[in-house]
């Protein structure tokens, strides 16, 4: 076969419409060869130059849908990080598409069971993925982001094959795919809901683990990537030559033509193949020491910062190389709108502490196409120092775990006081103005897909995880919620009104905050996972939506919520609030109330026992103008917080608002009413109890 020199860069194959340009990075190697699968035959080709540890060639006649792999030559030396193994087939760091699955046999491990330290030599290639070249063409037509402001951003985060496997409305053979997502019901679904963006769980090509299969298990949430370039496979409605990823472009072209958003959940932190007993399946056979963060006094060994065995080497040019290319790749290519990076802090280690100035952020902060798409950090991972909500750098929005905690222990009667929640309804300053930033660097939540759904933080005080398989050992212990008194599923009709109305709370409170709120999908139909916080390994109807059971009016409430946010800018300012008046006189941007309609002194923000709260939000103190250069002026509202067990009357303020008041939105009821009931200021009005009540001021 044919082979010419060929280019070091771009890596990775490059299918030109005549042949197809083959690179790969490796250090250690002393030779590589592709290898090309035809007719189920393997034809192996040494590559023939190589330029910067780049070996490449160019092969002519080779086109789209060529499937191969590549055998790394070099040392095994296991006592020095290195552990080149020939025997093993790789698959290509840079690969645009991926196909089949690892089948778990002894050959797939690059050492012998008896013997670790030993290289195995048994041929691999029967039992793991190939690479596929693609054709990188396609009519995009006039597919534009929609670059929806942060400040108007609504997320929806949710799972490729959860969201449409159950589906009813939706062609039975396209059901779990890119194609079904895409598909006219689903598009129509998330529009009449309000959502500005999907986030969807991780789509990079994953496997699923070892230990997971022999349980009869499967990885759902796919936080275990092995091609950083590829589109999920499982996830193509088609064939895997390729398919999946022209499948993708055309779900990303339909999202965006209605108006929506997609942000990918990337997991740069770490790969598929485990620690020093882990797989070889790519990085590993290829340069082990420089892909992988390997313990400094014994390099047999790998640094774990993400509790799955291995952290990725981001001190590694090469590494941060690959990182930076997939992410242009898939905004440039694939056309995605922004990422959400897993256990972010990982991304930040320099040596061993968190660096927020890393040269990871200093490539971000410098690049013109990655600096330009919404980026969200998962601001933690399991390494000391390692939690670091508030500490990433200004083009960085975070997951705020710290509203999730504070909103959590809130509604459930937990020690946080009302000062807390303040900080937290309002965009969280304590945590983001001192660096720059603004309210919507807080991606606020409540659920997300590892912990409890909604339905289940209401309904359980303890984890149900037995059907993972591990004696429910795994998944945070502590729930930080309310259960109602009753433990799991029951038909007293007084303990599920109270869980619905804390559903109702916590929606409620979430779209009502400054920053950017993020509903876990399903939630605003009942989903439950039965008491599962932790299923990531349940492919199955734990963690499917129940479109059949869905509850209508639980979606109906949450559909005003988010339409209502939208209509009223003061619910999402771009701008931090003052406490100040209003040019100088008058009342200010936001006032804060005791139930007695007495404006909070200093003690009242410390005191645990209390409970509720009178929030005014000034429609008038909407300082900053808008995108558009306009000056943005709202309704007044007033919100009343209730966490008590017991109905409190609140006093209306006569100084916050003219003379009355219109009743807009009251969780203790299942949907706001058309016509709300008219109060005077100074007058009473009760909110029951655990209860949110949001009026508006009309004159």
């Amino acid at each position: 076969m044919r082979v010419w020199p060929g280019q070091p860069y771009p890596l990775g194959a490059s299918y030109d419409g005549i042949g197809t340009n083959f690179s790969i990075f490796s250090e250690v190697a002393e030779r590589v060869e592709l290898c090309l699968f035809r007719n189920g035959e393997e034809i192996r080709v040494e590559l023939p130059e190589v330029d910067g540890y780049c070996w490449h060639g160019y092969l002519p006649d080779i086109g789209a849908g060529e499937r191969y792999g590549f055998r790394v030559y070099g040392p095994w030396a296991p006592e020095h990080g290195l552990r080149c193994n020939p025997a093993k087939l790789l698959l290509d760091p840079y690969a645009k598409a991926i196909e089949g699955a690892v089948e778990w046999d002894e050959a797939v491990f690059p050492y012998r069971f008896d013997d670790p330290d030993t290289p195995d030599e048994r041929d691999s290639a029967p039992f793991v993925p190939r690479s596929v070249v693609v054709n990188p063409y396609f009519d995009w037509g006039n597919d534009h982001p929609p670059r929806t402001p942060l400040h108007k951003t609504v997320i929806y985060e949710t799972h490729v094959k959860g969201f449409t496997i159950r589906h009813p409305e939706i062609p039975e053979e396209i059901r779990g795919t890119y194609a079904a997502l895409a598909h006219p019901r689903s598009i129509e679904y998330l529009q009449k809901l309000g959502v500005t963006a999907v986030e969807l769980l991780p789509v990079h090509q994953f496997i699923h683990d070892w230990h997971l299969v022999q349980r009869g298990l499967r990885n759902y949430w796919g936080y275990n990537s092995i091609g950083y370039f590829a589109p999920h496979n499982e996830y193509s409605s088609g064939d895997q030559i390729g398919r999946q990823v022209q499948e993708f472009k055309q779900m990303v072209k339909a999202l965006h033509e209605a108006g929506i958003e997609v942000i990918l959940d990337v997991v740069y932190n770490h790969t598929a193949e485990g620690n020093h007993l882990g797989p070889m399946l790519s990085f590993k056979g290829i340069d082990n020491p420089a892909y992988y963060r390997l313990v400094p006094d014994d390099p047999r060994f790998y640094m774990d910062y993400t509790g799955t065995g291995n952290s990725l080497n981001m001190r590694h040019p090469h590494v941060l190389q690959l990182i930076m290319d997939s992410l242009r790749y898939w905004i440039l290519e694939m056309h995605v709108d922004g990422f959400r990076f897993d256990l972010a802090a990982t991304l930040a280690r320099e040596l061993h502490d968190v660096d927020r100035l890393s040269a990871f952020f200093d490539l971000i902060q410098q690049d013109p196409v990655v600096s330009q798409v919404k980026l969200i950090a998962e601001p933690w991972d399991v390494g000391e120092g390692g939690y670091q909500v508030g500490n990433f750098p200004t083009l960085w929005s975070e997951w705020n775990g710290k509203y999730r905690d504070a909103v959590r222990d809130y509604w459930r009667g937990g020690e946080a006081t009302v000062g807390e929640l303040a900080y937290r309804l309002t965009g969280s300053s304590d945590l983001y103005a001192a660096s720059g930033r603004r309210p919507f660097a807080s991606i606020n939540f409540v659920t997300a897909h590892d912990g409890f759904t909604l339905a289940d933080l209401v309904s359980y005080n303890e984890k149900h995880n037995e059907a993972n398989g591990e004696d429910n050992r795994d998944g945070e212990s502590y729930n930080r919620s309310w259960n109602c008194g009753v433990e799991g599923p029951t038909d007293d009709p007084a303990i599920l009104a109270l869980r619905q109305r804390q559903r109702r709370n916590f929606l409620a409170t979430l779209f009502l905050s400054q920053g950017v709120p993020m509903l876990l999908g399903g939630d605003e139909i009942g989903r439950t996972q039965r008491g599962n916080n932790n299923a990531y390994c349940q492919d199955n109807e734990i963690s499917w939506y129940d479109w059949e059971h869905a509850d209508e009016t639980l979606l109906e409430f949450t559909r005003w919520l988010i339409q209502f946010r939208a209509e009223h800018p003061v619910f999402r300012r771009r701008r931090w609030f003052q406490g100040q008046p209003i040019h100088g006189e008058g009342v200010a941007d936001i006032e804060w109330f005791t139930p007695d309609g007495v404006r909070m002194r200093g003690a009242d923000w410390q005191t645990a026992s209390l409970r509720s709260l009178g929030v005014f939000l000034n429609g008038e103190g909407i300082h900053a103008p808008d995108e558009h250069g306009e000056r943005v002026v709202d309704d007044s509202f007033y919100l009343l917080f209730n966490a008590h067990d017991e109905p409190l009357p609140f006093t209306l303020p006569a100084e916050a608002c003219g003379s009355s008041w219109v009743l807009v939105l009251d969780t203790s009821q299942p949907l706001p009413e058309a016509e709300g009931k008219v109060y005077r200021a100074g007058e009473e009005l009760v909110a029951q109890a655990h209860s949110l009540v949001v009026l508006r001021c009309t004159d």
